[in-house]
């Protein structure tokens, strides 16, 4: 195990108490430009253990150009992190600085990539062996990422996904996501 390694820590049930309480914000904030806020990630499953931050993943009618939502995000605190999933995923954070304590990822509405991460989501709620098997692997993965470096923490995410497009699969053929 690396000295500054990723921490995953056990579930908090004051996690969706801060998803509501920063999703109201980011709804006064965005208004009409958010058509749906969603709260995502490990953080987003009770129960399962998670870096202790909250995802959120809010759909917007079109993603580019990115003005209409970006500048609001901006006065709420949240940056910008160009990265090459701006195309279809753009991503901010806060605090500025690491270690970040919400991330926020915009998605066009009703496209793939937001079905994809509600359906995973929703099914590991649904399921917790499934649930449990994840946690297992993150933790392994904690263990070898550095959470000092963004190309680390990067890499981190990408060794989960296998795991996570393999569950997608399922979720979907199962008919997730179901709202």
């Amino acid at each position: 195990m690396i000295e500054d390694a990723i921490q995953i820590v056990q579930y908090d049930p004051q996690w969706a108490i801060a998803f509501e309480r920063e999703a109201a914000r980011l709804r006064d904030a965005l208004g009409d430009i958010a058509i749906r806020i969603d709260h995502v990630g490990s953080t987003s499953i009770p129960g399962l253990s998670a870096k202790p931050v909250i995802d959120i993943q809010i759909s917007v009618e079109t993603l580019h150009p990115m003005d209409p939502y970006r500048a609001p995000l901006a006065r709420t605190g949240y940056r910008h992190q160009p990265h090459p999933d701006d195309a279809d995923y753009p991503f901010f954070h806060e605090p500025h600085e690491w270690p970040h304590s919400h991330h926020v990822h915009v998605c066009e509405s009703k496209s793939t990539r937001e079905q994809h991460n509600l359906a995973f989501c929703e099914y590991l709620r649904d399921h917790p062996n499934t649930s449990a098997d994840y946690e297992q692997l993150k933790c392994e993965l904690a263990g070898r990422h550095s959470a000092a470096s963004m190309e680390s923490r990067n890499a981190y995410s990408n060794a989960k996904s296998d795991f996570i497009h393999a569950t997608v699969r399922r979720a979907l053929a199962a008919g997730y996501p179901r709202d």
